[in-house]
C-alpha cells in the first residue's frame, strides 16, 4: 500500500487538461492508496463554499466518489484555496488538516504543509498573508455576497504586480512562475529546518514553490511537490520509500 500526495493542481474550468487527468487519477490511482493529501492550492481561486458552479460541483462529486470507495482525503490549504471551508469537506468527505500537520509516515515523523510559510525571503508575501488570514477579515469576506467576492477575485488576478504576494497569489490563471520568480521565491533552508526542530521531525512534504524534487537537509529529507501546469505531479510513499513521478496532461 501507499500514501499519495499532490499540490498545486490550479484546477480551473479553463484547463480541461488538467481536470481530465485529476479526474482520470481519482477514479483509478487514488483508488488503490493508503490515503490521499492534497497539500493545499487544488483550486486556481476558492471564494468560498457557497460557490457551486457546474465546474466546482463536478470536483466534488469525483472527490466524494473517491471517499465513499473507503480512501480517506486529506486537505491542507494553500494560499489559493484557503477559503475551502467545513462545507466542502461535508460534501467531498474530506478532512480539513491544520497547518502544519504532523503523521507518522510508515515509522517516519514527518510534518505536512503548503509551503508558502518557508518563503520568508519573501517579506511582502508573508505580510500579505498575515493580513488576508487574519480572523477578521475571513469574517467580513464570508458576509460579503458571492457576486462581490467573484469580482474582488477577478480585480486580484487582473491588477497583479508580478512580484513578491501577488505573484504568488493572484498570478494570471493556469500560467507557470518564471525562473526568476522560482528561484526569488523559494523555501529558506533556515526556515525548513527550524520547522522540522519544532515539530519534532525527520521528514517534511510541502507544495507552493513548483520546484519538485528530493532535497537533505541538517534536519533531515524535504520533498517538494510540483505543480500541474504543464503534467501531473504525484508523490508515492511506502514503507520502501517515496516516488516523486510525473504524468503527461491529457490532450485538450
Amino acid at each position: 500500500m501507499t500514501t499519495t500526495f499532490i499540490s498545486d493542481l490550479h484546477l480551473s474550468a479553463d484547463r480541461p487538461d488538467i481536470t481530465g487527468l485529476f479526474v482520470q487519477f481519482l477514479r483509478t490511482e487514488a483508488r488503490a492508496c493508503e490515503a490521499l493529501y492534497i497539500l493545499g492550492d487544488l483550486f486556481e481561486y476558492w471564494i468560498g463554499d457557497d460557490d457551486n458552479t457546474p465546474f466546482h460541483a463536478q470536483v466534488k462529486r469525483e472527490l466524494k466518489a473517491l471517499t465513499d470507495s473507503g480512501v480517506p482525503c486529506f486537505f491542507i490549504h494553500g494560499n489559493r484555496d484557503f477559503l475551502v471551508g467545513h462545507q466542502f469537506a461535508n460534501e467531498t468527505g474530506i478532512v480539513l488538516l491544520p497547518e502544519p500537520t504532523v503523521i507518522d509516515l510508515y515509522g517516519i515523523p514527518t510534518v505536512l504543509l503548503h509551503g508558502d510559510t518557508l518563503c520568508t525571503l519573501d517579506v511582502s508575501y508573508q505580510r500579505f498573508r498575515r493580513i488576508i488570514r487574519h480572523p477578521w477579515l475571513l469574517a467580513c469576506t464570508s458576509w460579503m455576497p458571492l457576486s462581490w467576492r467573484r469580482k474582488v477575485a477577478t480585480y486580484l488576478r487582473d491588477n497583479s504586480s508580478g512580484s513578491g504576494a501577488e505573484a504568488q497569489s493572484e498570478k494570471t490563471p493556469s500560467q507557470p512562475l518564471s525562473d526568476e520568480q522560482l528561484v526569488k521565491y523559494d523555501a529558506t533552508d533556515s526556515a525548513v529546518e527550524a520547522l522540522m526542530q519544532d515539530t519534532h521531525t525527520i521528514q517534511m512534504i510541502h507544495g507552493h514553490t513548483h520546484r519538485p524534487g528530493i532535497h537533505t537537509h541538517a534536519t533531515g529529507t524535504r520533498i517538494v511537490l510540483g505543480d500541474w501546469y504543464d503534467q501531473g505531479s504525484i508523490l508515492d510513499v511506502s514503507a520502501t520509500g517515496a516516488n516523486l513521478r510525473s504524468e503527461p496532461l491529457l490532450t485538450r
